[in-house]
């Protein structure tokens, strides 16, 4: 099945993503706007590295070339890959696996041995420079999205691995190289559409749609071939006209847990047929940057935000059992009617995110302004009380709209004793500023919210009245 044609898609500079301190710059906003709309149309986009570093990737896939070459037409059955979940964090060196005509070697820092193996075999070139190139990048555009959820900035530190690794430490990100359809290499030759499997995709019942478990995932081939499927159900051919320092990024499993479904895995394959004539079969780098093993997938960064969670996303997740976990997606989500998170263009500079779910199609009327203004000073509110609980170590239980009226005036109210034990001001509204005139809501937030005016208020946008008008617990 022949996927269609991108005939234009944006590039995002990379260099245009690193974040700086301070406000940020025009070239940001729009580059990370830039990087939302395919990311919202085919949940996958395209990035730019610099010249230099399109050389590194160039001399990467030929060094993957020379490494498979040289490597034996039947492996021994050691290396022929299980596809053992429980392994996902382990996988290391060459392995292949021939019912999808594929071979891999995994470099996996601080597990992968750089130096020749048995003095005999030596491994593909470049390794350590060029995951170090890809994982910059996967984390410059993992910023990028937490910027456009209006995050905090670096959520993801906690779960992500130590830059550089510290002593003994293992990479949980991992490095593929991998070799499509080798003709030396006897494998199920009927099978032409594959991609890379360490143990960290999912394969669907007609071995077509594959989801990485990653947060991002960044991939460059040697040759086109890399399809992604749309919200319509089309396939998509995404590096028909990739330059040499080009490479497509896109989202996994792992990011849709962790930001509650608002940002969608990418369904992609790619194409080996077409391979006659060729040598060398189709040669790719793929790095996910993955979660550590022994951290939990939650949503507290979403709701921090302000952003609506779900009860299926409410308990945190233990990384390795969502790992080990089977994910069909038919089960995940259907493409062609799943409530999906809808990045929105640009206007006039504002990079707020529009944090609407569609539900059955139907558009919501916009919120009246006072409606904006209170939700936005509750968030705000919430994210004050939350930074003092942190720092004084207590656990928070924030009630509902109905349960903080009701008790409001309670001398036992958990409101009330929250407000002492922290130290909260009094007079000040402690979740919900349902008693707050609007002037003192606008007040409020040009104090505590820097930049904020109240002409920002018309700009706002925020989540349905359904999904905002809920506090959960922590």
């Amino acid at each position: 099945m022949a996927g269609n044609g991108l005939p234009s898609l944006g590039r995002v500079k990379l260099t245009d993503l690193v974040p700086s301190e301070g406000v940020p710059s025009d070239s940001y906003k729009l580059s990370v706007s830039t990087l939302s709309q395919p990311f919202a149309q085919y949940s996958a986009a395209i990035i730019q590295f610099p010249a230099s570093d399109g050389a590194l990737l160039r001399s990467g896939l030929d060094s993957a070339h020379l490494y498979f070459q040289q490597k034996a037409a039947y492996p021994p059955e050691e290396l022929i890959h299980t596809n053992d979940s429980r392994e996902w964090c382990k996988t290391s060196g060459y392995y292949a696996d021939p019912q999808l005509w594929q071979e891999t070697y995994d470099y996996r820092p601080g597990l992968t041995p750089t130096d020749p193996i048995n003095g005999m075999e030596f491994p593909p070139g470049g390794l350590p420079d060029i995951i170090s190139l890809l994982g910059k990048a996967a984390r410059d555009v993992l910023d990028a999205i937490s910027y456009y959820l209006n995050l905090h900035s670096s959520p993801f530190t906690e779960i992500l691995d130590n830059v550089p690794l510290r002593s003994r430490e293992i990479s949980s990100s991992v490095l593929s190289v991998c070799c499509h359809a080798r003709p030396s290499f006897p494998g199920a030759q009927h099978n032409n559409l594959t991609t890379p499997d360490d143990g960290q995709l999912i394969m669907v019942p007609d071995h077509e749609h594959q989801v990485d478990k990653s947060l991002i995932s960044v991939v460059k081939s040697d040759k086109a071939g890399f399809h992604v499927r749309d919200f319509q159900g089309r396939w998509i051919l995404l590096d028909g006209d990739l330059g040499p320092q080009e490479a497509v990024v896109y989202p996994g499993l792992a990011l849709y847990q962790a930001t509650a479904g608002y940002v969608n895995p990418a369904l992609h394959r790619t194409e080996t047929n077409n391979m006659s004539g060729n040598m060398y079969g189709k040669c790719s780098l793929v790095f996910k940057l993955m979660p550590k093993s022994m951290t939990s997938l939650s949503c507290s960064e979403m709701r921090a935000a302000g952003h609506g969670v779900e009860a299926q996303f409410q308990l945190p997740i233990p990384v390795d059992d969502f790992m080990q976990r089977s994910h069909p997606t038919d089960q995940l989500f259907n493409r062609n009617t799943f409530p999906s998170f809808s990045y929105p263009l640009a206007h006039e500079g504002s990079m707020k995110p529009l944090m609407r779910r569609r539900k059955n199609n139907t558009r919501c009327k916009p919120l009246p302004p006072s409606k904006r203004l209170r939700l936005e000073a509750q968030r705000v509110l919430k994210e004050r009380v939350q930074e003092i609980a942190d720092k004084k170590g207590i656990k928070l239980r924030f009630c509902n709209l109905k349960e903080c009226e009701n008790h409001i005036h309670a001398l036992d109210s958990p409101c009330a004793n929250i407000r002492m034990e922290i130290g909260w001001p009094h007079g000040v509204p402690f979740v919900h500023p349902h008693d707050l005139p609007n002037k003192a809501k606008i007040g409020f937030l040009e104090a505590y919210e820097p930049g904020w005016t109240a002409t920002h208020d018309m700009d706002l946008s925020l989540t349905e009245p359904a999904q905002t008008s809920q506090q959960y617990c922590n």
